[in-house]
């Protein structure tokens, strides 16, 4: 299944970011490598287009998603420099690796972690938070469920560091933001300065998509991809002001299951993204099948970004509203390795 929306309130160039602090942060932590650029000439091919590259934040300071760069650029602005005050706490909400991301930033600077799963999550994402030594509690409903828990936990020496944001809640996020500035200052390097014609882009709540809107809009077209039970930004886009959809929101891209846009995101993602889409399961079942035949072994908001890729680009209207041609460079973010290693056996046999 696959639905696009080419975006009526595309704006012609998104403000240009500062975020060169929180790279550097990055660059100077123990452990730091940028994360490799694959180049993919067998989907080139079967695209029909110039050139294919695939980055992929398969190992960020020992973690298989990308999540660490918001989480500890936040509680560094949060919190300063270590050492901290004994018995502070960070809280935050998660399908997955944004929580043990936060979890990781506890653990190395001696705090100690509270995240909140919906439920339903699997449980290697669950035990892999815990080996973080941080406290999981699954709540009922979804991800924003697990949210409002979230935000109910935090209080004195219990510091919310969530990667979405509502009214009276937009500092923290916006420092997540900031965090992600760090995997396009690495794809500017790897590119040697030449953005591509084509970055294809998870969204979730918004946080790495407004990263990709600040960066890329205005250089690149930008392709959101989003579940279609958890298209939250292709709906308020549709709508012309954020909104909330109901639920559930239950796919196998566990990390793009959010029914609500982040506040501090939806400028810049409202404004940056040429077209928007939402697909079905299949397709992601099916990029994450296609990644390992070329011998890329990732999960499913990143096979989810192939599998609608080809489809979009499959289709000359989309293509035409992409301004995409046979000659054109495509980027494709894919934010995960394999976090449910059993889901991935089954799936790719």
């Amino acid at each position: 299944m696959l639905e696009w929306l080419e975006n009526p309130r595309r704006e012609p160039v998104a403000p240009a970011a500062n975020d060169g602090d929180a790279t550097a942060f990055h660059r100077a932590l123990p452990g730091y490598e940028p994360t490799p650029l694959i180049d993919a000439p067998e989907l080139a091919r079967e695209w029909e287009v110039g050139s294919v590259r695939l980055k992929f934040e398969r190992d960020r300071f020992g973690l298989p998603a990308f999540k660490f760069l918001g989480a500890s650029w936040a509680v560094r602005r949060l919190l300063g420099e270590p050492p901290y005050e004994p018995g502070q706490t960070l809280v935050t909400a998660t399908d997955g690796n944004h929580g043990r991301a936060v979890a990781r930033v506890a653990r190395l600077n001696g705090l100690a972690a509270t995240i909140v799963v919906p439920e339903g999550t699997v449980a290697a994402r669950i035990a892999a938070i815990e080996a973080e030594g941080a406290e999981v509690l699954v709540v009922d409903g979804g991800y924003d469920a697990a949210v409002r828990r979230s935000a109910e936990r935090a209080g004195p020496g219990r510091h919310l560091v969530s990667d979405t944001s509502w009214p009276g809640y937009e500092r923290v996020p916006r420092w997540v933001i900031e965090g992600y500035a760090t995997i396009f200052a690495e794809l500017d390097t790897q590119l040697d300065g030449a953005p591509p014609d084509l970055a294809v882009i998870p969204i979730g709540v918004g946080a790495l998509a407004a990263a990709a809107a600040r960066h890329l809009a205005g250089r690149s077209r930008l392709l959101g991809v989003e579940p279609t039970d958890a298209a939250c930004v292709l709906e308020s886009v549709r709508a012309g002001e954020p909104v909330e959809l109901d639920g559930p929101q239950d796919s196998l891209m566990a990390g793009l299951n959010c029914g609500t846009p982040s506040l501090v995101a939806w400028p810049d993602v409202s404004a940056g993204f040429d077209v928007l889409c939402a697909i079905g399961d299949e397709l992601a079942v099916g990029g994450i099948r296609r990644l390992a035949e070329i011998g890329v072994e990732a999960g499913e908001c990143s096979g989810g970004c192939v599998g609608a890729a080809g489809a979009v680009l499959a289709d000359p209207a989309a293509r035409a509203a992409l301004a995409v041609s046979g000659a054109s460079s495509v980027c494709v973010l894919l934010t995960e390795a394999v976090t449910d290693p059993d889901a991935y056996a089954r799936l790719v046999g």
